[in-house]
């Protein structure tokens, strides 16, 4: 029995043992899933913190981009005030001086000069405006065709050669012996060009050169504008294309301008399906921009005859619909004294009896009129058939859909304001005798 009784003993001490190991592998099973699971966490918390520290900092990048982009946008709204009241001031001073009697002949003609000149310059703003608006909205569109790279090239130059005139800068284009063909919008391409040959001038000082070149290199046309002006510093160079950068941010901004026409230019050139870049070695060394574009095989494109300003053939009655008086009355001068009878309603009720009275051969009409708009004028006249006078929208409104908007309401053209007035005399006589010249109504 004690020796029965000792086994018992000795069993139940070993199933203590047993039990107590088994505890104990248990306990540490636990321990080890608690480390796991602290290891897991602190992995989970390192990642956190990971990201707390990348959100930071992305976060910081944000907002030091913010507050680039909020200074940016206030030297831009500084830069446009400043722009636009500096054409303001000879306008005005022009108008007091024509309000003089001692006026001479050679007074008025500088006159004429100044307010042309600066006009031009007030609508080149406004056109870049409303471009880089397009093109960050993607609303951009092209209407390529094939186009001679001589032809614009000169017309680039012959539309800011008054600038390079009156500077004294030497003026050397080259252009190759053969035709140089692209695919691409000729108006918007001439755009690029004249955008590299103004910027050329403006930074320019009075006698320095300039030099556009073209030449074809392999299947590309490259058109190279450089110039022996301000140059670039090389701070400035990696972002001169960018929206409203420029290099002189000093109060007196002899060069002016808005900082967005390389951005254009830019972004036209995209467009097309090229390239452009800026070259210079620093302030005061000049620059050069390259622009390349893909080239065409010859398509025998000649030049189209260049167009003498028209006059009425006999009195012919035209319809000024604009609730602006100055407009009206300043318009109706420029017809008067081309040769063309003139009425003018200030609204489109008025302008419809009128036109129901008198039976005008042109109508010129405003689009946002008080009451009715220009839309629902011409709607009305298309309603004569073929008794419905030449219809021309005259607006501040040019974007595309402006411009498809009128032509579908019955418009047969539309021009932003202010409309160059040589344009619009030759697209009211290419409307009144279409068989005289090349270009349809």
């Amino acid at each position: 029995m004690d020796r029965e009784k000792a086994i018992a003993q000795q069993e139940a001490a070993l199933a203590q043992r047993e039990a107590v190991v088994a505890q104990r592998e248990q306990t540490l099973e636990e321990q080890a899933t608690a480390l796991a699971a602290s290891q897991v966490q602190q992995q989970e918390l390192r990642q956190a913190n990971e990201h707390l520290v990348l959100a930071k900092l992305e976060a910081d990048t944000l907002k030091e981009a913010a507050v680039l982009a909020r200074r940016r946008q206030d030297e831009f709204l500084a830069m446009l005030a400043h722009e636009l009241r500096n054409p303001l001031a000879p306008i005005r001073n022009a108008a007091a001086l024509l309000a003089r009697a001692d006026c001479t002949p050679d007074m008025l003609h500088r006159i004429h000069d100044i307010v042309d000149r600066q006009v031009h310059h007030l609508a080149r703003l406004i056109d870049q405006l409303l471009d880089v608006s397009r093109v960050t909205q993607g609303h951009i569109t092209l209407h390529k065709q094939p186009t001679a790279v001589a032809g614009i090239v000169e017309q680039a130059v012959q539309m800011h050669q008054a600038l390079i005139e009156s500077r004294h800068q030497q003026l050397g284009v080259q252009v190759p012996a053969g035709p140089l063909v692209v695919d691409g919008d000729p108006v918007r391409l001439v755009q690029v060009v004249g955008n590299l040959v103004h910027n050329a001038a403006k930074y320019t000082p009075e006698g320095g050169t300039i030099a556009v070149t073209v030449r074809q290199e392999g299947d590309a046309a490259r058109i190279e504008v450089q110039d022996t002006g301000a140059g670039i510093s090389a701070e400035a160079l990696p972002h001169i294309f960018d929206l409203f950068v420029q290099g002189d941010r000093s109060l007196a901004r002899s060069q002016g301008g808005l900082g967005i026409g390389l951005t254009v230019v830019r972004s036209m050139v995209q467009l097309h399906g090229g390239t452009v870049q800026a070259y210079s070695d620093g302030t005061d060394q000049g620059s050069t921009f390259v622009v390349t574009l893909p080239a065409l095989a010859n398509t025998g494109i000649a030049a189209e005859p260049v167009q003498e300003q028209p006059q009425a053939q006999g009195t012919e009655r035209v319809l000024v619909i604009e609730d602006n008086a100055d407009t009206a009355e300043s318009l109706a001068m420029v017809l008067r004294l081309s040769g063309y009878e003139v009425e003018i309603a200030p609204d489109g009720p008025s302008g419809l009896d009128m036109a129901a009275r008198l039976h005008p051969r042109v109508v010129l009409c405003d689009i946002g009129l008080p009451g009715m708009s220009g839309y629902e004028v011409a709607a009305q006249l298309c309603r004569r058939g073929d008794q419905a006078p030449l219809m021309i929208a005259l607006s501040g409104y040019g974007a595309a859909g402006d411009i498809a908007r009128a032509l579908s309401a019955g418009f047969h053209r539309h021009m932003a304001k202010p409309a160059d007035v040589a344009t619009l005399l030759q697209a009211i006589s290419q409307g009144l005798h279409p068989n005289e010249h090349h270009a349809p109504r």
